[in-house]
């Protein structure tokens, strides 16, 4: 059944002090279980479950899980990776393969300390694990603040989903750091960005600056990367809706 993000990490922390783990349309339900298994070794059980391709639950995952089962338990199903993201500040995608996207790329343990002091701040952090056979699309990278890219061997840079987990979880556990953020600064969650770039959009739309017709999709696309790459706070995406209203704003009218 679909959890609620609740429970403990391994460590004795709250649920609220870790990142979330999302794994997009995952495959095999032997995959989910081992990295159930790998996230609660290093103190994490907070799993969403986008779209698996065997539907859930699912007994091989559970098999596989052992005593990690509490995991998959709380283990949240979610249709889409922009509602796994919605109350998201902050997203990191895992991703091997280079793509036309302007992210900036970072290792794993430069990652889980960023994470630890955006989490130490306030901030609430999701890490993107793709599909074993293809990894993430694009679009779901387009969802990231930024992209961890773990070194490997240059002629076999293969990794096991779950094995993709595990370095990334072992990182978290190894991680420390101050708060990057100022106190009492609130980060943008998912959902604001989405409804900020539904109204740049439209207020572009409305302008023509989507031409030709056929570079529209690449278009917003780029956009869309430009403003997650740099973690913006509530205060500076109400910002930016003022602007665009006052941008728009007939001489004398309202927005």
């Amino acid at each position: 059944m679909a959890g609620t993000d609740r429970g403990r990490g391994g460590d004795g922390t709250q649920a609220a002090e870790q990142p979330v783990f999302v794994l997009v349309r995952p495959q095999l339900g032997e995959n989910i279980g081992a990295a159930a298994r790998a996230m609660l070794n290093f103190g994490l059980d907070r799993m969403r479950l986008v779209a698996p391709r065997d539907g859930w639950p699912n007994p091989a995952a559970e098999a596989m899980a052992s005593g990690a089962g509490r995991v998959l338990d709380d283990a949240r199903l979610i249709e889409t990776t922009a509602e796994a993201c919605a109350d998201l500040t902050h997203v990191f995608a895992t991703t091997a393969r280079e793509r036309a996207l302007t992210l900036p790329v970072v290792t794993p343990e430069a990652a889980m300390a960023e994470a630890r002091a955006i989490i130490a701040a306030g901030g609430r952090v999701g890490v993107l694990f793709g599909a074993e056979r293809a990894g993430l699309e694009t679009a779901d990278v387009a969802r990231a603040n930024a992209v961890i890219s773990v070194p490997t061997n240059p002629g076999f840079g293969s990794l096991n989903l779950a094995q993709c987990v595990l370095l990334v979880a072992y990182d978290w556990m190894r991680a420390t750091g101050p708060a990057a953020v100022a106190p009492g600064e609130d980060w943008a969650s998912g959902i604001e960005l989405d409804r900020f770039l539904d109204h740049l959009n439209r207020r572009l739309e409305a302008a023509g600056y989507f031409f030709p017709a056929q570079n529209r999709t690449s278009m917003k696309l780029n956009i869309e990367t430009l403003f997650r790459r740099t973690p913006l706070t509530g205060a500076e995406i109400r910002t930016l809706h003022g602007i665009l209203r006052a941008l728009t704003r007939p001489p004398g009218g309202e927005g």
